[in-house]
This record gives structure tokens, C-alpha cells and sequence, in this order.
């Protein structure tokens, strides 16, 4: 399908890739994958023909169609589906042929052919593609014009989606998706029929869809079978293979340099130290594996509040109160939540956000907060508000003028910014950078409460572990709003969905609200096959009744037991911290320091008398725990 043979790529005189080789047969699909800066996007304009290597070939069979999301959609004044059933330029010509032909044999030919190709059905295909991007019955015949260019590029994407080519091409298709938009997407290209080659950063969508991975290192490219977890196993194992093979070798040439140096004046043993020297000329050195996984992030712990940090009841806020955004908001947050906000684009998880931070003050209700909390707010569109002139040094002394040098660069190393990188001017930095430099921005006054809306849109698959780890080690609380499941996965316990102007506790995890997607997608499907005479039929009415009873009875168990996972949540959460405070104390104890001076008895045994009792508090939480788990698992299996 696919073969790429020895091409050499440079960009500006830098070399991205040299001699590279890799094949992609029929029906695979693979994810390209490297660091921010190694040619992957390049790659993808090589294949499509834009760009021409260096050196090398780039090969397709002949006539295979090969695909990929349009920067924009050509005319603004056609409508959404219009726009996307363009996108099948054989269909587009095939009708277009039709009204004009006159020859019956020509006419029976160009209608057979549309009728292979499904042509009737593409107006029902293209609509179900832009409904499940976000685009629902409703405005599927405005212009194009009328939407701002992320949600165009929803339409170039579902163009793509809908052309089926032999051969898909797509670079971080989800940017420019909600968390619902992106399931969706995850979920059709599960089903895709041909061959993608696809860059993401989302090792979810990796993980789902992709047979085979393909990874820029050093210049080349090398495949391996399997998704992005299975790439991670394969190349470890690789590396360590390769230390193990450096290691061995490096003991062999120690070997026979000693051997050489001790008897290469003596004659008897002249031949063979000359011998051995020819051996030492010819072996190849094995290089060294580089990990390049250096980024890390560090929220700094917050001072500890009582909890709930923040309470609203009936709030009702927007930008207007005429028109409300949300509305009969009653919540609270506590100090150890992680919160993932639901809900498609437009249903107002940015305006909730702003809401939160302060940034936006309610026209209605009641909103409580401790007097000492401090709120983190991390929004992309921040990254407009920086001065590109500045050093990110600069920059953070500008937003508190009170701190010290040494406070400023000691924040910034926490999110990757080295001494060097500290002086670099703000227009210099990568999308990825300007993201950690937003981040460090935000945890200047140590916050309680931080909010992330959309935070990995620029930050690669390593920064977007970093940004897990440092999320999980973070004591204060923490509201999500995500395209990126996995990284909801493995940080919200709390869901709460923003739809139809308000704001309710979703009871059940991802896996669940999937689910539900999917349901109301087929339910909102089989309302439009089945039209308006649905209400005038019983059965079906029953049939209704029979469900909503069933999802309320699904509901009313989801209900009952959140209360017991929220247990076992908080039961690991109290082990967890009581084996943390037994460490330090063990790690205190074994300093010898501790046994040097006068006046340590006491410390001592103020030590000893705190380890025994977190020893007896440990035990009593473990007890908890266990308990927690028996009733939780009991009323999973009871459910189910």
C-alpha cells in the first residue's frame, strides 16, 4: 500500500530523516509517532505528494485514492453537508455527468456506478458523520461561513472521514474535538475499512485503533506491531537489550586492550596482540540508547483547607442575564476532588470554568469559597496574553513583581525551564513550551484549586504522562475540562455533566458515559428513520416507557454505589498517605545524624512514639479498605 524506501529529508539544512525505509501494507493502521520537531507532520506531506524528499522514493500502487483533512473547506457559502458530500469528488462528477448526458447507454453506466458506491445513501452518511463531530440535524444546512475555523475544521474532517479513501492520512485529528467528539471519532475509525497512517499524541485513540506503530528515532524510522502500549513494552525491551549487548561489548574491548598493552613487546605473544587489534579495528560500536523523556511538571503542594473549598447553590451565570448559560447550579468541591467536566462544545464548560476561577461572577445564587484559597486557571487562549518579547525569566517577574529572581527560576524549573531556557524569548518557544510556561504561571501563588481547560493540545504523549503523574502527586484539588480521554481516565473520579443549561454529578465512569453516547446517538438515529409516526404508536410508546424505566433503574443503582466507590477511593487515598508519613519517619530514624549532639533523646522518641501510632492508624485504615472494597465489589455484582 505503502513504502517509503531510504528517503532522506532536510528542512532549513537540518536533517529530519536520513535513509529512512518503512512499508505499510493494506488495511493497517499505524501511528506515527516521535517527539515534538522529528519530521512527523513533514512525513505526512511526503507521502501526499506536497513535499519531495532529498534522496529516496516514496511509492504507491496505481490508483489508490489517498486522503486527508483540507486546511479549509473551499466555499464558505455552501452548507455543512454540501460541503462534506463534496468531498467524494466521483460522486460529486458522477451527478454532475448525469444531468447532462444523453446517450442511454452512458446514462445506464454513470447510474450503475453511483449506485455501487452507495451515491442515494450519502446524504444519510454525511449527515450521520457531521452529527457524530458535533454537528447535529439541526445546522446541518447553515453555511459553512457562519462557523468560526475550529469547528471547520470539524467539516474538513468529516469531508475526509466521508471520502473513505484507500489510504487516510491524518495528523492529531482530535485538536479540534470535544471529549464527546473525540469518542466518536475513536470509535469510526475503529470500524475504518482501509489503511490509516495517522500522527496523534493521544495514546488512548493510539492504543484503540492502531495494528502497528511507526516511530521517528535517530533519524529513521522503525515499526513495530501492535498499539502504543505495546510499542512502549517492545521498545524497552529493545533498549535494554542494547544496554545489556553496550555493556558486554564495552567489557570485551577492555579485555582485549588489556591483553594488547601487557604482551605486545613480548615476541611469543606478539602475533596474537596483533591479532586481537585487527578484532578491536573491526567491531562495530553499539550505540548507546538516548532517552529523551527528560520533561517533567511539579505542581507545588498547596497549604491544606477544610473541606468543601468552595460551595454554589442555584447560581445562574453567562454573559448575558437575559440569555443565562447555566443555570440552578447547586455544588460543592472539595479539597482532595478530581473533576472532569462532560459535555459537547457550546454547552458552556468554559463558561462553568470561568465561573470557578472568578473570572466570571454569577447573576444569581449563592457562591461560597474559603477566605484562603487560591485558584489556578490554565485556558490555551492565556497563551495569547503572553509577550512574545519577553523571557519566560521576565514574564513571570511582570505577573509578581514581588518575587525574587531565584523564587521565579526555582517555579520555572519545576516545569522544565533550565537555566538556559529561562532566557529565551517567548516568541522562540514551541507550542509545547508555551504550554509548560502557562502552567508555571498558573502555580505562582501555590493554588488549592486548579483548573485545566484543554491543557494537552500542544504537549506531545511524554509531556502528557508527566502531566498525569504531576496531577496525581497534586494535594489540592483539580476541574478538568479534555478531549483527552486517557488522560480523564487516569485523573477525574468525579464527573459532572454540562448539558441543556445546567450542571449535574454524571454517577459512573467513562467506560459508562460511552456508552450513553452511543445510546442516545442510535436512539436520535432511529427517531429520524422512523419520523413523526412514532407518536401515534403504542408499542413503540411501551417500548419507550419499558427503556426509561430501565435507565432510571440503571440510574438508582449507579446512585447507590458511587457512595461505596467514593469509600474505597477515600479508604486508599488515607493508606496511601499513612505508608507515605511511616517512610519519612523510617527515613528519619536511620539518619545518623539523628544520634549525634546533645538534647536528641526527646526528638527521638517523639519519632518513635509517631511511627507507632501511624503503624496502629495504618492498620485501622487497612481494615476500612478492605472493608470498603467487599461492600463496593458485593453491590457491582448485585448490579450486574
Amino acid at each position: 500500500m505503502l513504502h517509503l524506501n531510504e528517503i532522506t529529508v532536510r528542512i532549513s539544512g537540518r536533517v529530519l530523516m536520513e535513509r529512512a525505509t518503512v512499508a505499510v501494507t493494506k488495511g493497517q493502521k499505524a501511528g506515527l509517532i516521535g517527539p515534538n520537531g522529528t519530521g512527523k507532520s513533514t512525513l505526512l506531506k511526503i507521502i501526499r505528494g506536497d513535499l519531495q524528499p532529498d534522496n529516496g522514493s516514496v511509492s504507491t500502487p496505481n490508483g489508490i485514492r489517498i486522503g486527508w483533512v483540507e486546511q479549509d473547506v473551499a466555499d464558505g457559502n455552501i452548507s455543512l453537508l454540501d460541503a462534506v458530500l463534496a468531498s467524494d469528488r466521483e460522486r460529486a462528477r458522477l451527478l454532475l455527468a448525469a444531468e447532462t448526458a444523453t446517450d442511454p447507454y452512458e446514462v445506464a453506466e454513470i447510474h450503475t456506478r453511483l449506485a455501487d458506491i452507495g451515491a442515494h445513501a450519502a446524504p444519510a452518511r454525511a449527515g450521520a458523520i457531521l452529527a457524530g463531530l458535533g454537528f447535529d440535524a439541526t445546522i446541518q444546512d447553515r453555511k459553512v461561513k457562519e462557523f468560526s475555523g475550529g469547528w471547520r475544521m470539524r467539516v474538513a474532517l468529516a469531508g475526509a472521514l466521508f471520502a473513505e479513501p484507500d489510504l487516510l492520512l491524518l495528523d492529531e485529528p482530535t485538536n479540534h474535538l470535544d471529549l464527546e467528539a473525540a469518542l466518536w471519532l475513536e470509535n469510526y475509525l475503529k470500524e475504518y475499512r482501509h489503511t490509516i497512517v495517522m500522527v496523534s499524541h493521544d495514546r488512548g485513540l493510539l492504543n484503540s485503533i492502531c495494528s502497528h506503530m511507526l516511530h521517528i528515532e535517530d533519524k529513521r524510522l522503525y515499526t513495530y506491531r501492535g498499539n502504543y502500549d505495546q510499542f512502549e513494552r517492545q521498545r524497552r525491551e529493545r533498549n535494554e537489550r542494547s544496554s545489556s549487548m553496550q555493556a558486554k561489548q564495552l567489557q570485551q574491548r577492555r579485555e582485549i586492550e588489556s591483553f594488547v598493552a601487557r604482551f605486545r613487546a613480548t615476541a611469543s605473544k606478539a602475533k596474537q596482540a596483533q591479532s586481537r587489534l585487527k578484532a578491536l579495528a573491526r567491531m562495530e560500536p553499539i550505540a548507546s540508547i538516548a532517552e529523551n523523556r527528560t520533561i517533567s511538571f511539579d505542581f507545588p503542594q498547596p497549604e491544606t483547607l477544610s473541606s468543601p473549598i468552595m460551595t454554589m447553590e442555584n447560581i445562574m451565570v453567562g454573559y448575558d442575564p437575559n440569555t443565562p448559560i447555566l443555570k440552578d447550579i447547586t455544588l460543592r468541591i472539595d479539597m482532595d476532588d478530581r473533576i472532569a467536566l462532560l459535555g459537547a462544545n457550546g454547552n458552556g464548560k468554559s463558561t462553568l470554568a470561568r465561573l470557578l476561577s472568578g473570572r466570571l461572577k454569577p447573576f444569581e445564587g449563592e457562591m461560597l469559597r474559603s477566605n484562603r484559597l487560591k485558584i489556578g486557571y490554565f485556558a490555551q487562549m492565556q497563551a495569547e496574553e503572553l509577550s512574545l518579547e519577553l523571557t519566560a525569566l521576565a514574564q513571570m517577574m511582570e505577573r509578581q513583581p514581588m518575587m525574587t529572581e531565584q523564587k521565579a527560576r526555582s517555579n520555572l524549573a519545576r516545569f522544565g525551564f533550565g537555566p538556559e531556557k529561562c532566557e529565551n524569548k517567548i516568541a522562540t518557544l514551541s507550542g509545547g513550551e508555551k504550554a509548560r510556561l502557562l502552567f508555571a504561571l498558573m502555580c505562582m501563588d501555590n493554588p488549592q484549586l486548579i483548573i485545566l481547560d484543554e491543557p494537552t493540545n500542544h504537549l506531545d504523549i511524554d509531556s502528557r504522562e508527566a502531566l498525569v503523574r504531576a496531577i496525581n502527586a497534586f494535594d489540592g484539588a483539580v476541574i478538568l475540562i479534555t478531549h483527552d480521554p486517557h488522560l480523564v481516565d487516569m485523573v477525574a473520579d468525579r464527573l459532572w455533566l454540562v448539558r441543556n443549561g445546567g450542571v449535574e454529578t454524571f454517577e459512573g465512569d467513562l467506560q459508562e458515559y460511552r456508552k450513553l453516547l452511543i445510546e442516545q446517538r442510535r436512539a436520535e438515529q432511529r427517531t429520524l428513520r422512523l419520523g413523526v409516526s412514532d407518536k401515534n404508536n403504542g408499542e413503540r410508546n411501551e417500548d419507550r416507557a419499558e427503556r426509561k424505566e430501565n435507565r432510571r433503574q440503571t440510574a438508582d443503582s449507579r446512585a447507590a454505589i458511587h457512595p461505596l466507590k467514593k469509600a474505597v477511593e477515600q479508604a486508599e487515598k488515607q493508606v496511601d498517605k499513612l505508608t507515605k508519613i511511616i517512610a519519612r519517619i523510617n527515613i528519619e530514624l536511620v539518619n545518623p545524624d539523628l544520634y549525634t549532639g546533645t538534647g536528641q533523646h526527646q526528638k527521638i522518641s517523639e519519632l518513635k512514639i509517631k511511627l507507632a501510632n501511624s503503624q496502629k492508624e495504618l492498620t485501622a485504615a487497612q481494615d476500612l479498605w478492605l472493608e470498603a472494597s467487599t461492600n463496593y465489589e458485593e453491590a457491582l455484582a448485585q448490579a450486574s
